[in-house]
């Protein structure tokens, strides 16, 4: 009779204690509902008074800490929440961003680390990243760092925040190695070449060239240093600086036989002689080295223009556009086909395009003026563009 009693008491505290979770948890989600999370972690509290293992309301208990700023507290309730399921991932980052708020840096880089790559939702896979990449830098791990943001730049290509931590670990990878490059090589064809990339890069020309001609000369049979010579001397409009540029060219592919930039730059410099049947020749074997070369896609195509076969330029020009969607004149060009084809709506978006990219060069070349640096280099400027 006394079992039976007592039998009857654990039933009733057990319905009692299932009937108050099940209070708070209804409670909770009301709070919720309203934007009241404040509220709602006192819920969850009440839940784990009643049954310290529920899972469930410490692992919600821990995330809305999180983001009430409570980071302390979020982080021993996430960290006791994956102790029972340690597959949480979003537990995990949140864990990891926890942990940095409170300056434990090392837990929070191994929990960031373990679960970036397993993030599903792109916010919190980006915030997570983000703060990652922070702990890595500070630690000067600039290689993991680099690693990170190139997985955030392909995630997110527009994002401003990631595309400035992106400028900013590989200015610093830049800087490194330049550094090992000078105490290692100073005086090597390498260090030159290095030397004359910085130089174009703030526009200061003749003393690129002349490194590049001093690279040359400690080694000439850099393929490479030959063709970027050759793309410096093609920005200049003097013929002695023209006929070097395509000595250089020649010289590149000498060295490289699959070099199909080159060939795209001798059939710039054929078109520009007028000299069409060598252009076709050149952008031909460009394309067959690289079908989707956009320079020699675009090349060939208006080789094909020239010869007044619309039908047969369409799709290398179409092809462009796709491979290279920001080059204002790929889109110019189509432009110009698609009016000659009778698509007038198809003319008039491409002509918007180009109008767009135009703009928004002129507004780059400004901010480089301002930064006194020099925009990339792009292939020949088309004398046909507006």
């Amino acid at each position: 009779m006394a079992c039976g009693f007592l039998f009857s008491l654990l039933v009733a505290a057990s319905l009692f204690a299932q009937t108050g979770i099940e209070s708070h948890t209804r409670q909770a989600q009301q709070y919720l509902q309203n934007k009241r999370p404040d509220l709602a972690i006192g819920e969850f509290k009440a839940i784990l008074a009643i049954d310290p293992a529920n899972l469930d309301a410490r692992g919600n208990l821990g995330v809305l800490e999180y983001f009430q700023g409570q980071y302390a507290a979020a982080a021993s309730d996430l960290r006791a929440a994956l102790a029972a399921s340690p597959n949480l991932w979003k537990l995990q980052a949140l864990l990891g961003m926890s942990e940095k708020r409170i300056g434990e840096n090392a837990k929070a880089q191994a929990d960031l680390e373990k679960a970036f790559p397993n993030l599903t939702e792109q916010k919190l896979r980006i915030e997570a990243g983000l703060e990652l990449i922070e702990i890595q830098y500070a630690l000067r791990n600039l290689d993991k760092a680099a690693e990170v943001v190139n997985v955030l730049r392909r995630l997110d290509p527009t994002n401003v925040d990631i595309l400035y931590t992106a400028h900013r670990i590989y200015s610093e990878l830049s800087d490194e190695t330049t550094l090992s490059m000078a105490m290692l090589a100073p005086d090597s064809a390498r260090m030159h070449q290095l030397m004359a990339h910085e130089l174009a890069r703030q526009a200061k020309d003749e003393t690129a060239i002349e490194n590049y001609r001093v690279a040359l000369k400690l080694d000439p049979q850099r393929a490479d240093i030959h063709y970027e010579l050759a793309e410096m001397l093609n920005t200049q409009s003097s013929a002695e600086a023209q006929a070097e540029a395509e000595k250089e060219y020649k010289a590149a592919l000498a060295g490289n036989p699959f070099d199909e930039k080159s060939e795209c730059r001798l059939g710039d410099i054929a078109v520009r002689r007028s000299d069409l049947k060598t252009a076709a020749a050149h952008y031909a074997k460009a394309l067959e080295m690289q079908p989707d070369d956009p320079a020699a896609n675009l090349g060939m195509a208006k080789i094909l223009m020239s010869r007044h076969e619309p039908q047969q330029a369409q799709p290398r020009l179409e092809r462009a556009v796709e491979l290279e969607p920001f080059n204002p004149a790929a889109h110019y060009r189509l432009g110009v086909l698609y009016r000659e084809l009778g698509r007038t709506r198809d003319s008039r978006r491409e002509l918007a395009e180009f109008e767009k990219l135009k703009k928004m060069k002129n507004r780059l070349a400004d901010i480089y003026q301002q930064m006194r640096l020099q925009p990339g280099r792009e292939s020949t400027p088309d004398p046909d563009l507006p």
